[in-house]
C-alpha cells in the first residue's frame, strides 16, 4: 500500500479527517484540486452559531481542529440567543476568510504522517473480494486525472460542491465547484456506473460588495462581544480586531425587481433539478414562499482583515447579473454598492447517506468512507464534524477496533449522523437545536465533559491536554461541592458564596446551571438511558426482513434501505411501528 489512508477534498470534512489519520500514527494523503483553497470559507465568513457552535466545541472535545483555527483569525465574536435559555445558545464568529484558509493549510504541512496532493480523483480502485449481500468488494485506492494509481486500506470522500459541480448565474452556468474553479468531474459518474445512490443538490451564496462602496449610517450596527474561545485547550483569544456587522432590510422595490425576473432564475426555469436547502432559501425563494412579507433582514459582514468584501447574508441567488445588480442597489444604504462578485447556486453530486453506516462506511464497499457535502449536508461545521468522525473510524476499522459511534444524548455530531444514516435527506442537510431531543444535555459548555474522555480513548486528546481536561473536571467538582453545602436555591446569586470569587468566571457560571436545571437534565437522562437500552441491542445488517412474519411491508421496506445495527436505530427509522420494533427486540434476543 502506498498509504494506509487517502483523503478527497480539502475543505473542512477533509481537514478534519485527514489529520484525525495522520495524528493517530496511520500515512495520510490528502488529494485536493488546489492546495491555495484548503479550508476555504466558501460562503459566509463565519463559524458557529445555533447548535453549529456546540458542533464546533465537540470537535475540539473530541481532539479535531476547528474551534483552534477560528480562535486564530476571529474578527468579531458573539454568544446568539443570550436572551433565551442556555440550552439553545451558541457562539459565533467571523472570520477572517484568507487567515483561516492560511491557518488550515499550515497545520496540514506541519502535520506527520500527512501529504498534501494536488490532483483530481477520477474513480476507485476495488479489490474484488468474494462478494456479499452487501458489498462488491473492498476499497484498495484512486486513480486521478493525472493516471495516478494510489493505494490505501482506507479512502474518505469529502468532495464538498465539487463532485460533477456545476454553478449558475442566471442564463450562464458553468462546470466549476465555486466560481472561478473547476469542478471534480469523473467520480460522479463513477459512483453512479458502481451502483451507488447518486443525487443532486443545490445550494448558493450571495453577492460580495465593495465595502467602501456601501452607507452604514443608514443602517444598524452591530459589534461584537468580548471574544472567548471556543477550544476548550486557550484561556483567551488575544490580538484579535473586533469588526462590526451591520443590518439593512430588503424593501417593496427590491421585491418587485425579483418578482418580475423570477422567469430567469435557473431555480424557476428548470434549469437546476438539484433540491435546494429549506432552511436557507436564495432571496428568490424567499420572495415566492413569503409574499405577503414585507421586507427580509440582510446582514453585511466582513470577509477579512486583507479585503474591502463584504458578504451579503441573507441575499443569495441565482439571478442574471443584471437583475442582482438592480435589487441590490434598491436596498438601503447600498444604492452605490459595487459587485465584487455576483451571487450564483452551485448543484452537485451527493451520495444518499442511507447507504452508510453509523461509522460513516459505506455499506456496499468496506473501508470506504463519505464525510461533509457529500453525505447531504451543508456547513462548515457540520462538514468538520463528519469529518473528524469518518478519519477516527477509519483508524478504528484499520486497527480492528469497534467504530466511535455518538449517541443522541452524548453529542449534537451523533444526533446528525443518527439523522443523517437512519433518516437520510433529499435536501441539504442543516443542524438545528430543535433536531436534539436532548439539548439541554448538549450545551455548548458542556461538550469537553461529554467528549474528551472518547477522545482520550480513541487517542486524539494527548496528554497535556488531558491534563488540563483532568484539573478542570476538578475545579468544577470543587464547585459543585461548595453550592450543594450551601444549598443554593435558584434565585441566589454568586454574591451569596463569597468563596466563589477564588475560582474561574466561567466555570462558576457552568456550575450554576448545572445545579440550576439539575432536576431537567436528570429528568433527561432518565429518558436517554431508556433509548440507550434499545440502542444496545444489536441487529445484524444482514438480517433478511422479507422473510420476518409479522413485520408491515412498510417496515419491511425501510428495514431493508436502512439496514440498521441496532434496534434503537431500527425505532428511529419513519414508517416502522411499535409492533415492529416489538418483533425485533424478540429476534435479536434469539440471535
Amino acid at each position: 500500500m502506498d498509504y494506509d489512508c487517502i483523503v478527497i477534498g480539502g475543505g473542512h470534512a477533509g481537514i478534519e479527517a485527514s489529520l484525525a489519520v495522520s495524528r493517530l500514527g496511520l500515512s495520510t494523503i490528502l488529494i485536493t484540486q488546489n492546495p491555495d483553497k484548503i479550508g476555504a470559507l466558501s460562503c459566509n465568513p463565519a463559524i458557529g452559531g445555533l447548535s453549529k457552535g456546540n458542533l464546533v466545541r465537540e470537535v475540539d472535545a473530541l481532539g479535531g481542529e476547528m474551534a483552534k483555527l477560528i480562535d486564530t483569525t476571529m474578527i468579531q465574536y458573539r454568544v446568539l440567543n443570550r436572551s433565551r435559555g442556555p440550552a439553545v445558545q451558541a457562539p459565533r464568529a467571523q472570520a477572517d476568510k484568507q487567515a483561516y484558509q492560511a491557518a488550515a493549510r499550515t497545520v496540514l504541512e506541519k502535520q506527520n504522517n500527512l501529504t498534501i496532493f494536488m490532483d483530481t480523483v477520477v474513480d476507485f480502485i476495488i479489490e474484488n473480494a468474494p462478494p456479499t449481500p452487501h458489498s462488491s468488494g473492498k476499497i484498495a485506492g484512486v486513480i486521478t486525472q493525472r493516471g495516478h494509481h494510489i493505494t490505501a486500506s482506507t479512502v474518505i470522500l469529502a468532495a464538498g460542491t465539487f463532485m460533477e459541480g456545476k454553478i449558475f448565474i442566471g442564463e450562464y452556468d458553468a462546470q466549476e465547484g465555486r466560481l472561478g474553479e473547476e469542478a471534480a468531474l469523473g467520480l460522479g459518474a463513477s459512483l453512479r456506473r458502481k451502483g451507488f445512490p447518486v443525487g443532486r443538490l443545490k445550494t448558493g451564496t450571495p453577492a460580495r460588495i465593495a465595502g467602501d462602496s456601501i452607507d452604514y449610517s443608514v443602517m444598524e450596527k452591530q459589534d461584537g462581544e468580548e471574544m472567548q474561545p471556543f477550544s476548550y485547550n486557550a484561556d483567551a483569544v488575544t490580538d484579535r480586531p473586533s469588526l462590526p456587522c451591520w443590518i439593512t432590510y430588503t424593501c417593496a422595490k427590491t421585491h418587485e425587481i425579483i418578482r418580475a425576473s423570477i422567469h430567469r432564475s435557473p431555480l424557476y426555469g428548470g434549469k437546476i433539478t438539484g433540491t435546494g436547502a429549506r432552511y436557507c432559501p436564495s432571496i428568490e425563494d424567499k420572495i415566492v414562499r413569503f409574499p405577503h412579507r414585507e421586507r427580509h433582514h440582510i446582514f453585511i459582514e466582513p470577509e477579512g482583515l486583507y479585503t474591502n468584501e463584504m458578504y451579503m447574508n441573507g441575499a443569495s441567488s441565482s439571478l442574471p447579473e443584471d437583475v442582482q445588480w438592480d435589487f441590490i442597489h434598491s436596498i438601503r444604504g447600498m444604492e452605490e454598492a459595487r459587485i465584487v462578485r455576483p451571487a450564483y447556486a452551485v448543484e452537485y453530486d451527493y451520495l444518499d447517506p442511507l447507504d452508510l453506516y453509523p461509522s460513516l462506511e459505506s455499506k456496499r464497499l468496506p473501508g470506504f468512507f463519505v464525510a461533509g457535502q457529500t453525505n447531504g449536508s451543508s456547513g462548515y461545521e457540520e462538514a468538520a464534524a463528519q469529518g473528524l468522525m469518518a478519519g477516527i473510524n477509519a483508524v478504528m476499522k484499520m486497527q480492528g477496533r469497534e467504530p466511535l459511534v455518538l449517541g443522541r444524548a452524548e453529542a449534537y455530531i451523533g444526533v446528525l449522523v443518527d439523522d443523517l444514516t437512519t433518516l437520510g435527506t433529499k435536501e441539504p442537510y442543516r443542524m438545528f437545536t430543535s433536531r436534539a431531543e436532548h439539548r439541554l444535555m448538549l450545551r455548548h459548555d458542556t461538550a469537553d465533559t461529554r467528549l474528551t474522555p472518547k477522545g482520550r480513548e480513541t487517542g486524539l486528546v494527548d496528554d497535556c491536554r488531558w491534563e488540563r481536561f483532568l484539573k478542570k473536571t476538578e475545579t468544577l467538582d470543587a464547585i459543585t461541592e461548595l453550592l450543594a453545602k450551601r444549598k443554593i436555591s435558584d434565585n441566589m446569586t454568586n454574591a451569596n458564596i463569597p468563596e466563589l470569587a477564588a475560582y474561574p468566571a466561567e466555570l462558576v457560571e457552568r456550575a450554576l446551571l448545572d445545579f440550576k436545571y439539575a432536576g431537567y437534565i436528570e429528568k433527561e437522562k432518565r429518558v436517554a438511558a431508556k433509548s440507550a437500552k434499545m440502542d444496545a441491542i444489536k441487529l445484524d445488517p444482514a438480517m433478511d426482513y422479507t422473510s420476518v412474519l409479522g413485520l408491515s411491508t412498510e417496515a419491511k421496506e425501510k428495514l431493508i434501505s436502512v439496514k440498521p445495527l441496532t434496534v434503537g436505530q431500527a425505532a428511529r427509522i419513519p414508517g416502522v411501528r411499535q409492533g415492529d420494533i416489538a418483533l425485533l427486540m424478540i429476534l435479536a434476543r434469539k440471535g
